[in-house]
């Protein structure tokens, strides 16, 4: 079995990968592991000084040159909206064109028996035309097939052998949306290196005896910071020497790519946070006689995540929009009871009572008083603590996440390719 990894056309891979974003991470350690199995290649675009071709760890990587000025000067057109809402530039087939014109080529040259692409629905008619053979797998790491227009979706669909939704919560969606094609999806999680994530033993209060609460993830505002920035305030009450440490590089999210296409009214409601600095305003957000226990870390190497984790009582996604929630799958490994919120697809990684609590998206209160309960309880936080850690390696560790997609590629492949 052959298959082909796409990225997304902004995905920074260098091999080994160590620092990318989470979805080229993703199909770096599904590649590693799959590589015993299978031909595994990446496909990414050729930064500067980057070879095209190059192999590593038993991947292949095959990247390919871009004008990058072509796609970044288009970017302006749905920030103007020019374009209707449900029908953006950038879900066009025009968006990011020569990137996949290119890999399609190819893919062709190579023939594979499986492309895997990410999220980019208007890949899969560029990839079909060229390639009319090869199954092609398109993975949902978003709600965009369920938000954008519903008739461009369906023409993508058809020529779609197989949908993976990172959650339950993603697949669902889909499959209620588009009834038709629901017996092709499927659900494969995102996944966690088990030995890296590991616990000290249940040694909390976090530091010195000094509770820890802990975020971590990109500073955007539908990650609902401000919601546990407010939530904190009411935890000082209760606890006046707690922290509140938040990891994590300001990265905002593009307002067109959530807000202006949710039907949820309180990730609309965000509109006025996408205006200034977001980090600006939690800043400003912070009481004053707070602001010595308030913490923003920025941005830091993956691997040094792990004394955070460590250290924290209690890891906290406050999310309103989260299609499933990696800091708390690696919170979890590392035996740190976690918060998440309902209707995301964090609910397919939290057992809610069990291995943390879920809350109502942008509740601080109640999100304030889950918190309170777990600091208070180091026996909950402990007993919670030790059924994530369970849960991880029962379900999000890379080999159960390989060993799940390299059984919906068996079935695929054993199936004739559907025709449009």
């Amino acid at each position: 079995m052959k298959v082909a990894f796409v990225n997304q056309p902004w995905s920074f891979i260098v091999a080994p990968v160590q620092r990318a974003d989470s979805i080229g991470i993703w199909s770096y350690r599904v590649a590693r592991h799959l590589a015993t199995k299978a031909i595994a290649v990446m496909y990414a675009k050729r930064w500067q000084s980057l070879k095209p071709l190059e192999e590593c760890e038993g991947i292949e990587y095959r990247r390919v040159s871009t004008i990058t000025r072509l796609a970044e000067s288009f970017k302006g057109l749905d920030q103007w909206q020019f374009f209707p809402a449900r029908r953006p530039f950038y879900a066009s087939t025009l968006y990011h064109l020569e990137y996949i014109w290119k890999i399609a080529n190819d893919i062709n040259k190579q023939q594979f028996d499986i492309v895997h692409i990410h999220n980019f629905s208007q890949f899969v008619p560029i990839v079909r035309a060229i390639n009319p053979d090869v199954k092609i797998v398109l993975h949902m790491h978003c709600e965009w097939l369920t938000q954008l227009d519903a008739q461009m979706i369906v023409k993508r669909l058809k020529q779609t052998d197989m949908v993976i939704g990172c959650s339950e919560y993603i697949t669902d969606k889909i499959q209620k949306r588009f009834p038709e094609y629901a017996d092709r999806c499927h659900t494969v999680f995102n996944g966690v290196e088990v030995e890296e994530f590991i616990s000290k033993g249940y040694q909390k209060l976090g530091r010195n005896g000094v509770p820890q609460i802990l975020f971590v993830g990109r500073v955007s505002p539908e990650k609902g910071v401000h919601v546990l920035i407010d939530a904190f305030r009411d935890v000082t009450q209760y606890f006046p020497q707690a922290q509140l440490k938040i990891v994590g590089p300001e990265a905002i999210a593009p307002k067109e790519y959530i807000v202006r296409l949710s039907d949820e009214p309180k990730v609309a409601a965000l509109d006025s946070l996408f205006d200034e600095s977001y980090l600006n305003q939690l800043q400003r957000r912070v009481p004053e006689a707070l602001k010595g226990q308030v913490t923003f870390v920025g941005a830091i190497p993956h691997t040094e995540l792990m004394p955070y984790y460590q250290e924290a009582d209690v890891l906290v996604n406050p999310s309103l929009s989260e299609a499933f929630g990696m800091s708390l799958v690696e919170g979890m490994a590392t035996e740190t009871p976690v918060i998440g919120v309902r209707n995301t697809g964090m609910t397919s990684v939290v057992e809610d009572g069990k291995t943390g609590f879920l809350v109502e998206s942008g509740n601080a209160k109640q999100l304030a008083q889950a918190i309170i309960r777990l600091i208070s309880d180091q026996g909950l936080g402990q007993s919670m603590g030790k059924a994530g850690r369970e849960r991880v390696i029962n379900s999000f560790s890379w080999e159960r996440i390989t060993d799940s997609l390299l059984s919906n590629y068996t079935m695929l492949c054993s199936k004739p390719r559907v025709r449009a």
